[in-house]
């Protein structure tokens, strides 16, 4: 029996990279050694992808995930067939929006059913999202919603660094608003199991101030770093949580760049993503933690500019797949497991 774990690709909005990258990545022999994947997505897109990126490959049309063959130079693809032929290539499109949000529907049934261990994603855009009736700030809060879960978080990862995010998709008044204790601990917990599962036993996790400077004992900010950040800190750690903070951020982010921190939770979206993409947005890879499964994305956007001409990147989805399977268990029965 093959124990690599089965995982969902999306194909991400159809007008973008994503079909791309995704039909590029999936019959990669590195992927292929890590886990077997299925694409949830348009036939048509992918074939006409094929042809742009010149990828000798075999599409096997499959009604449900659990019918997939698995075998090596050929694309499972669960069909949905909701783009049109000539849909072109790196426009907006609220077809494409709307069934970007198929494919994660349907990528998330099959993972509450237990059929697959993991989803990956490819990137979708935001505007088309909302102009095909699906208004969310992004993946991440759309798939918390179709698996009923109340709070997730987002990590970023490089191989030089990885963030957690305890806000994300938020202005930055609104993000030092809903900051609180309970919430950087419950993030704290929620990066350290993702580390844990992954091999890394006791992860030593930096937690990043708001303020300047961590405040500089009320210099700076109203005192935000003892009133919302370090009683969450100081519970992570009573449960044994190798845990530290808050600390500057700057000067964090230096330390666990050098290796000093497995991990870096920053307080919010820009927080954190600005050092990651610095330092690897061609290979990032975005992480959902806290779902019933796992869920990994490229750590880039749908790049309508280059879309429909065979530039893309694909080295960040083959990262993404290989993460997915890293971090997923070789069979799973998941449930709706609502967060405290």
């Amino acid at each position: 029996m093959n124990a690599t774990p089965v995982v969902a690709v999306t194909m991400g909005d159809g007008a973008g990279v994503g079909p791309e990258v995704v039909v590029e990545a999936v019959v990669s022999p590195d992927v292929r050694a890590v886990c077997r994947p299925v694409v949830i997505g348009d036939l048509g897109r992918l074939r006409q992808a094929a042809a742009i990126r010149g990828v000798d490959v075999t599409f096997n049309v499959v009604e449900d995930v659990a019918d997939a063959g698995h075998q090596d130079g050929v694309v499972d693809v669960v069909d949905l067939g909701l783009l049109p032929e000539d849909l072109p290539w790196g426009r907006l499109s609220p077809v494409a929006g709307d069934a970007a949000f198929q494919y994660i529907r349907v990528a998330c049934d099959a993972a509450m059913a237990g059929k697959v261990q993991a989803i990956c994603t490819a990137p979708l855009n935001k505007e088309a999202l909302h102009a095909g009736g699906h208004v969310f700030p992004g993946h991440t809060e759309m798939l918390a919603e179709l698996m009923g879960v109340d709070e997730v978080s987002m990590m970023l990862s490089t191989a030089k660094l990885k963030v957690v995010h305890v806000t994300t998709h938020l202005g930055l008044i609104d993000a030092v608003a809903r900051i609180e204790p309970g919430l950087v601990e419950r993030t704290i917990r929620r990066g350290n199991e993702a580390l844990v599962r992954a091999g890394n036993a006791r992860p030593r996790i930096g937690v990043a101030a708001i303020n300047p400077h961590a405040g500089e004992n009320g210099l700076f900010g109203y005192g935000e770093e003892a009133a919302k950040i370090a009683p969450g800190v100081e519970a992570a750690r009573a449960d044994g949580i190798d845990a530290v903070g808050p600390l500057p951020a700057d000067t964090l982010f230096f330390l666990a760049g050098r290796g000093d921190y497995d991990l870096v939770v920053a307080m919010y979206h820009d927080q954190g993503h600005g050092p990651v993409k610095v330092l690897g947005i061609e290979a990032g890879v975005n992480i959902t933690v806290g779902l019933p499964v796992i869920r990994t994305s490229v750590d880039h956007g749908t790049a309508f500019d280059i879309a429909g001409t065979g530039k893309a990147d694909v080295a960040s989805m083959i990262e993404a797949l290989r993460q997915a399977a890293e971090l997923a268990p070789t069979s799973s029965v998941p449930s709706p497991a609502r967060s405290a």
